[in-house]
């Protein structure tokens, strides 16, 4: 019992509340676990913060993917790249403004460099950034995304 209740608080540690979701923080390892799915789904991962104001911008179609596709074989993860000390001044209050529901990710590895060449080699670090990919198909965005353009990559992409 003793075991059950030191994990129990450990995960609550780990993790911080939105109005609809937790937030839950990862670091390389577990990003690292999110991106090497390779089942019959389509991932798509989503790089952003607060302050990037082309993020900001899209952020409403990923959701808009996600709510579409909440019973379909299509996951969305928005990895956050706010500071971890910023969680609860400025990435929650920004989720329930948006009503984000999607799954959102804070990372708390900071030292970019050590983990972005996992993500994409050709990536720079620049956000917004987009992994959309399945066990057959992979495509990496380093962009502002449109609507279009991100409903017809994850279609390419599903076929």
């Amino acid at each position: 019992m003793r075991y059950s209740t030191a994990f129990i608080l450990c995960c609550m540690l780990s993790v911080s509340q939105s109005k609809g979701q937790a937030i839950k923080e990862i670091d390389r390892e577990g990003l690292e676990t999110i991106i090497q799915n390779f089942n019959d789904t389509t991932y798509v991962v989503n790089f952003w913060a607060t302050w990037c104001s082309p993020c900001v911008k899209e952020i409403g179609y990923f959701e808009e993917l996600h709510r579409q596709s909440a019973s379909g074989k299509l996951k969305v993860f928005l990895v956050s790249l706010d500071f971890p000390k910023q969680i609860d001044t400025r990435v929650i209050p920004f989720l329930n403004e948006k009503e984000i529901s999607a799954e959102v990710l804070l990372m708390t590895d900071l030292d970019y460099n050590s983990w972005i060449d996992d993500v994409d080699p050709a990536w720079s670090g620049a956000i917004p950034a987009t992994l959309i990919y399945n066990r057959e198909k992979r495509v990496f965005l380093e962009k502002e995304l449109s609507r279009d353009e991100l409903f017809n990559h994850v279609s390419l992409i599903k076929q």
